[in-house]
């Protein structure tokens, strides 16, 4: 196995303090000072007395691939120094002997920059990341699931929210992985000369494959602590309390969503999970996976204004004509077309950037379904249907959904469903389609083909009417989950 990349010698501290030395004389090399008395002072292997060459520095909104790459900047050297922080503070590993018969997986640089809504830098993040690629089930990794809110489960939070004229709150856990406790022996590598010892691991490091899950599991365990219980139907979705002492929050991995009828209760959770975390305090929700969230007196709206505009830019067509609908009427394509195929992996990336964007677009969930059946061998006529499209996206580009704050409006969970019959000219399957409001407000809706070929029109109703009420259920549930009674 190959060993780590330039950088790792940031790895070692059991205690001290760590530091960036980078002395800015010509003739000197770029390296990393690590402050206690195992290591010393341990140069970037294979750099001593190189220069810096100023050309190969990173543009202030580039990603760097490596860790070489990154050295050079000020902002990425300080959000490295960060990783390594929360690391130690952490007390993530302990350096030992690696038993016979264990591998030790090797470690990299992962670096990316967060943006707000508007695509401007806000923050460089810097992982050490393990290469959990190289890890064995039942050796050193176990169960790996992790459970997350689904967006239909955030839409109706925020749904209920409005309803309630409830305000809603943002928080994020600062290097969440490394809170994970490990139950499985996991080992990683040391700095080259320091090859006859390895870091075991007593907590999740980003990259192993049950980090996710270790840091859930955390989580539920401090929620549960604090009080809370998590909905029998989104195991993403906590709440404590009844009535107007009610507290929801809804979990992303790190993110979490809160609200409540008081906003005392809700500050009083936040100072609570500050003590157990180290959070940052994002304030009035404003933008949660790549979704603008606007709350005033009157609504709470969602849009991807500022997504749908990269993604005509990615597609080179950010000038380009609107249309007024998302598909020409009674539009048939088939997987065997006539016509030149087009690059796969272009048409794959435009179509997948455009499921994201369903997230609060129903208008477009049919055609989007559509083009993704050609995904295999694309042809020029589903390349058009892309293209028509986005030019439609062009023109709504301000589209998005609103939740109006209507105090003491109507909770009713209303659902349509709804089938054509062997729309599919390749397989003569139909289409289901399904949307459910509450009140009305749209919190959830799909466009599917179907899983069995229908001989009429009334089972191919029939069968959209079954994943309706399958779905009608599950949102019933959780409407009463988050509500605290019968909605």
């Amino acid at each position: 196995m190959p060993g780590p990349p330039a950088g790792v010698e940031f790895v070692s501290p059991p205690s001290g303090d760590l530091e960036l030395d980078a002395d800015h004389e010509d003739d000197a090399p770029l390296r990393f000072r690590a402050l206690d008395n195992v290591l010393g002072d341990v140069p970037v292997p294979g750099e001593a007395g190189r220069e810096l060459d100023a050309g190969l520095l990173l543009a202030v909104d580039d990603e760097p691939t490596s860790f070489d790459e990154a050295r050079g900047e000020e902002e990425w050297r300080k959000a490295m120094l960060d990783e390594l922080s929360s690391i130690e503070q952490n007390d993530t590993w302990s350096l030992v002997d690696l038993p016979p018969g264990h591998h030790a997986i090797g470690l990299k640089w992962v670096f990316k920059l967060k943006r707000d809504e508007q695509g401007a830098v806000v923050k460089h993040k810097a992982r050490l990341v393990a290469k959990g690629y190289v890890q064995k089930s039942g050796i050193d990794c176990d169960e790996v699931f992790a459970p997350v809110a689904r967006m239909e489960s955030v839409r109706m939070l925020l749904a209920v929210a409005a309803q309630e004229n409830w305000l809603v709150h943002h928080m994020d856990v600062k290097s969440a992985f490394l809170n994970g406790d490990l139950a499985e022996e996991v080992y990683v590598q040391q700095p080259p000369g320091h090859e006859q010892k390895v870091l075991r691991l007593k907590k999740a490091l980003y990259g192993l494959r049950q980090a996710p899950r270790a840091w859930n599991q955390k989580l539920d365990a401090s929620l549960h602590e604090l009080g809370f219980v998590h909905c029998t139907s989104e195991h993403g979705m906590y709440t404590r309390g009844k009535g107007p002492s009610r507290v929801i929050v809804g979990v992303y991995v790190d993110d979490l969503i809160i609200t409540g009828a008081k906003e005392g209760d809700v500050e009083a959770f936040k100072k609570e999970m500050q003590r157990l975390f180290r959070m940052s305090d994002l304030g009035l929700l404003s933008y949660y996976l790549g979704i603008k969230v606007r709350q005033s007196k009157a609504a709470i709206t969602l849009g991807q204004a500022a997504y749908a505009r990269r993604l005509l830019e990615k597609a080179n067509m950010g000038g380009c004509n609107p249309c007024h609908t998302p598909m020409e009427a009674r539009l048939k394509l088939s997987k065997d077309g006539t016509t030149a195929l087009v690059d796969a992996t272009e048409y794959r990336s435009l179509v997948g950037s455009l499921r994201y964007l369903v997230h609060t677009r129903p208008d477009i969930s049919f055609a989007v379904g559509f083009v993704s059946r050609f995904m295999e061998k694309p042809r020029h006529e589903h390349m058009a249907a892309v293209k028509h499209l986005l030019r439609y996206i062009a023109g709504t580009i301000e589209f998005g959904i609103v939740y109006p704050k209507l105090s003491g409006g109507d909770n009713n969970l209303i659902g349509y469903s709804d089938s054509d019959l062997g729309g599919d000219t390749d397989d003569r399957k139909s289409t289901t389609g399904i949307i459910f409001f509450l009140g009305d407000k749209a919190v959830a809706w799909q466009s599917q083909k179907q899983r069995v070929v229908a001989f009429s029109s009334c089972e191919a109703e029939y069968i959209a009417g079954a994943a309706a009420a399958c779905q009608a259920v599950w949102l019933t549930r959780l409407l009463k989950d988050v509500m605290g009674d019968d909605p």
